[in-house]
């Protein structure tokens, strides 16, 4: 697969005529806890764009604990940026991130929605699925991998377990409460699962450096495969000394958002690989941008989201047949959503399967009756 080539260039050249923002709420089935907190409702963003004949569909989903954003407040910016976008190119998405750019600093999670719809409507216009827009070529078949939230040790053991019988090539387990309970949690998991299913952990900051350093330590015969963001996002100057001294390989999620992000993890050979968000980098664009320099750096990249439901993952699924390298798929939240409201998009088959759709663009679109449901801001 060729390294991130250069987007299509559109013969068409769609005009942006109104925007919608949608304030999107959808239980989980289950509450879901990090070390950052207990999460029971997905409460996300869907921006709906139409340019001349197309309409293209995007989505984000704000993590107050992470970007600092939440559901209202990206409303209220949205509507500020849909004004500046009104009239743009929406074949020129590189154009439009500028605009949003100019308009405020950060805001990376609603900024993506805006990117997300954008580029579902140039690669549209191009009369092109998003990946082979982006440059892509059709790739491995994706598996995404499964997560444990943090709980007692018997539900969490229970819960890696189901997700063996139910195939999933890969057990994620969420960790970062007490460095020492972790411990204690991972070797129940894995004498439970046996040895042969790869284990990914994710401390979510929850760890100091010392503690972080044990606790690796001692997990380092349990095959696991790498341990996201073990300390504070603000602390990546110790990353360095974790990554020295722990057994197993140290990955990036929220201390990298962006190119610049990544540019400073790099120098500072922090970290042995990235997890991008598409809800975090402000979209496309910047993902790719770390992309790039991940594979120049000859670093592994995993694909992630927060609470999306299957419209903004299928973004994440076109993007990671960009990549050089068939990357960590973790794209299971949207099996946790009490609802789908998505029309089209990938679907999940046995085993942790992720099948992309056909056609142009995202090949997804939000149910017109769910979005009749929801709040909502036009701007035209």
């Amino acid at each position: 697969m060729q390294v991130l080539q250069r987007p299509v260039i559109c013969t068409r050249m769609p005009k942006i005529r109104s925007i919608t923002l949608y304030a999107a709420r959808i239980p989980l089935v289950d509450p879901f806890i990090i070390s950052l907190g207990m999460l029971d409702h997905a409460e996300n963003v869907v921006v709906r764009i139409e340019a001349d004949a197309l309409t293209g569909f995007g989505e984000c989903s704000p993590f107050r604990t992470i970007h600092g954003e939440t559901q209202a407040g990206c409303m209220s910016v949205g509507k500020e940026i849909a004004k500046v976008l009104l009239g743009a190119d929406a074949s020129n998405p590189v154009d439009c991130l500028s605009r949003m750019d100019k308009l405020i600093f950060g805001n990376a999670c609603i900024k993506s929605a805006f990117d997300m719809a954008i580029h579902d409507l140039a690669a549209q216009a191009a009369g092109l699925p998003l990946w082979q827009y982006l440059g892509g070529k059709a790739g491995e078949e994706l598996f995404t991998d499964y997560t444990v939230s943090i709980g007692p040790v018997d539900r969490m053991v229970k819960d890696a377990v189901s997700i063996r019988e139910r195939g999933f090539p890969v057990v994620k387990v969420k960790l970062g409460e007490h460095a020492a309970a972790d411990i204690q949690r991972m070797r129940a998991i894995r004498a439970a699962i046996g040895n042969d299913l790869p284990i990914r952990i994710d401390a979510n900051q929850g760890w100091t450096k010392s503690d972080a350093i044990e606790a690796l330590q001692q997990m380092e015969s349990l095959n696991i495969q790498h341990c996201e963001e073990p300390v504070s996002r603000r602390a990546f100057f110790e990353l360095p000394e974790i990554r020295k001294n722990a057994p197993i390989p140290i990955m990036a999620d929220e201390s990298c958002c962006d190119e610049y992000d990544a540019q400073n993890l790099l120098a500072l050979q922090a970290v042995d690989s990235f997890n991008i968000k598409l809800s975090k980098s402000s979209g496309l664009i910047r993902a790719r941008r770390i992309a790039v320099l991940a594979e120049q750096a000859g670093m592994r990249l995993q694909l992630g989201g927060f609470l999306e439901s299957r419209l903004g993952f299928t973004a994440a699924a076109h993007f990671a047949w960009t990549l050089q390298e068939t990357p960590y798929v973790d794209f299971d939240t949207p099996l946790m959503l009490s609802a789908d409201p998505v029309d089209g998009g990938m679907l999940y088959g046995p085993g942790g399967r992720i099948r992309l759709p056909e056609g142009p663009g995202l090949g997804a679109a939000v149910d017109a009756a769910f979005l009749q449901s929801c709040p909502r801001e036009e701007v035209r």
